[in-house]
């Protein structure tokens, strides 16, 4: 499956649409699981976090949108992350350090760095769509972090119609990433 039929499922996911969570689950499962044995390194317990993945995934997969990460590598950061977690609630307080000073991410690869610039590109000319203050809304919302009232309050718009312009904008850079 391509990056790109991946994204797709990912935007679709973010619509609450079972069938693409379907075969996102079944086309990125394998390699969802295989970090979460490598970072737990117990197979039931990988097996459960593997689950509760899919269910950070269900719930965030809005968030995918903004981020300047390939679909993959997004799926598999939601995995790693929440399997270092699940490690450090396990672990004793000293513990807890040495095993986060042994889990260092990797290098990003310079075919991963390449892709990611590829979508960040792609990302970008998207959002150079929207109107000035809607591209800089999501920006705010969905690469510094800021929350809908912090937002609306900077804009001076009502609450929800802050959370309309975040949404209608998502649809857009939906489209204009599809084509």
């Amino acid at each position: 499956m391509t990056p790109d039929e991946i994204t797709k499922l990912i935007f679709r996911t973010a619509l609450r649409e079972r069938a693409a969570f379907d075969l996102l689950y079944r086309h990125t499962s394998a390699k969802l699981f295989g970090v979460c044995l490598r970072v737990l390194k117990d197979r039931a317990e990988a097996e459960e976090a593997l689950q509760e993945v899919y269910v950070k995934i269900w719930t965030k997969a809005d968030r995918f949108a903004a981020s300047d990460l390939s679909p993959i590598t997004w799926l598999v950061a939601v995995a790693r992350n929440h399997a270092i977690d699940r490690l450090r609630a396990r672990k004793a307080p000293t513990e807890e350090l040495d095993e986060a000073n042994a889990i260092a991410d990797p290098a990003p690869t310079p075919e991963a760095m390449a892709q990611a610039g590829s979508e960040r590109r792609r990302i970008d000319a998207c959002l150079a769509e929207l109107e000035a203050d809607r591209a800089t809304a999501v920006r705010g919302a969905y690469l510094n972090g800021d929350s809908y009232a912090e937002l609306a309050a900077h804009f001076d718009v009502p609450l929800n119609t802050m959370r309309t312009w975040l949404r209608r904008s998502l649809l857009k850079l939906r489209e204009c990433l599809e084509r």
